[in-house]
């Protein structure tokens, strides 16, 4: 049996074999890091195909973001044939990543002491709600991690819990997952043996609140949400400006402030002493901070942002996701990849957000059509043309969708 599909060795994770069972985001960013960086992953979905594919809503963007440069094997994973593919390719596979509901790989006969008896190098990443414990069996979403954890509090304004506007935790719990990933190859370097790699939503978004937790310590005070905090900085904040825009303004040293005074026509306020220090201008908020407003406000958008580009101060408009389509920064670097999406959109998406070595990220497969691979990979697998046609008549698999 030849090693599944075609690598790219140029790519740092050329030559690895992925089986992704996965849906809506968490897994496919685990997978998706694996494939930008050249790892072949073949995305398992039913003969109907995945069902983030028909989400609406915000749901709208998982599968065609999330699925680039992987392959699609549409597959019954419930039937014996299709059981008998997906143990015929973990003997090959290096990884494996799943995101299902609490118990669902081992129901389906692919849980991780079912396949590592097919090969003992598999690295078997399982992507849950939780991590062992009393909450483990429960099932979890972004948003309820949000919500349990401590970001949605931090986020909204006090009394108004809100979720982060994407993700974020589907996001970085696949990222640990990544990570996790990397480990366990590094580790099979050393004992020629995979193992088990567990991330989970809750404790990922634990630990984005550990700096949180840490100041709570520290004050023994309840610690407020983002809206309400005092900063670190004195100036630190959203500010509008003459032409009614809002722009976001950062002054975290001395030297910046030095240089933002004169700047914006304020000498007096390098003279004033309540203002020497940056704990000074903390303490002089109530009366400061709306001096700042009014100051900025006889600026332009475009004139605070020049003025303090110039003069190498933080400073940022308040974009909106469609404005990264033509950030001139991300299409000098090549940070936006040119996609045709499933129903044949052209949409130029974020690239893995990483520069390493002289690597080239492309798009070497656009999001697939439903089993758009099946036939590639399963005869790559060793299973004959007419195999695989009976296979297909017998609904086993779907060899192209759409």
């Amino acid at each position: 049996m030849e090693t599944i599909g075609r690598h790219f060795a140029n790519l740092p994770l050329s030559g690895l074999t992925v089986l992704e069972f996965t849906h809506a985001v968490m897994g496919p960013t685990t997978g998706l890091l694996l494939a930008d960086m050249g790892a072949e992953v073949i995305h398992i979905e039913p003969p109907e195909g995945d069902s983030t594919r028909r989400l609406r809503g915000f749901g709208t963007g998982y599968f065609p973001f999330y699925s680039r440069n992987k392959k699609s094997l549409a597959v019954d994973l419930k039937s014996d044939a299709g059981k008998a593919i997906m143990y015929r390719l973990a003997q090959t596979a290096d990884i494996v990543v799943e995101n299902f509901g609490p118990g669902t790989m081992d129901r389906l006969g692919f849980g991780y002491d079912q396949l590592r008896k097919q090969n003992e190098r598999l690295i078997y990443c399982s992507l849950k709600g939780f991590l062992s414990g009393p909450y483990e069996k429960r099932h979890a979403m972004d948003e309820v991690v949000q919500m349990m954890g401590g970001l949605a509090y931090m986020t909204g304004r006090p009394g108004d819990p809100l979720r982060a506007g994407t993700s974020i935790i589907d996001i970085t719990g696949g990222m640990f997952g990544y990570i996790g990933i990397l480990q366990a190859l590094y580790e099979r370097e050393k004992t020629g043996r995979g193992t088990f790699v567990k991330s989970a939503l809750f404790e990922t978004t634990a630990f984005l609140m550990g700096q949180h937790m840490a100041y709570g310590a520290i004050t023994q005070t309840p610690v407020p949400p983002m809206p309400a905090r005092v900063s670190a900085w004195s100036i630190y904040q959203i500010f509008e400006s003459a032409d009614g825009q809002s722009v976001f303004v950062g002054i975290i040293s001395e030297k910046h402030w030095e240089r933002f005074c004169p700047l914006f026509e304020r000498p007096d306020w390098l003279t004033n002493d309540r203002l020497r220090t940056n704990n000074d201008r903390i303490a002089a908020r109530d009366w400061f901070l709306p001096d700042v407003q009014t100051t900025l406000r006889r600026f332009t958008k475009a004139d605070i942002i020049s003025r303090c580009e110039g003069a190498d101060i933080p400073v940022a408009p308040i974009a909106q996701p469609e404005d990264l389509f033509t950030d001139p920064h991300l299409l000098a670097g090549g940070r936006l990849l040119e996609t045709t999406l499933p129903d044949g959109t052209q949409a130029a998406l974020p690239a893995f957000p990483l520069e390493y070595g002289d690597t080239k990220q492309t798009i070497r497969h656009n999001p697939p059509a439903i089993g758009e691979h099946t036939v590639e990979v399963l005869r790559a697998a060793g299973y004959s043309v007419e195999a695989i046609e009976q296979l297909a008549t017998e609904n086993i698999i779907a060899k192209q969708q759409g």
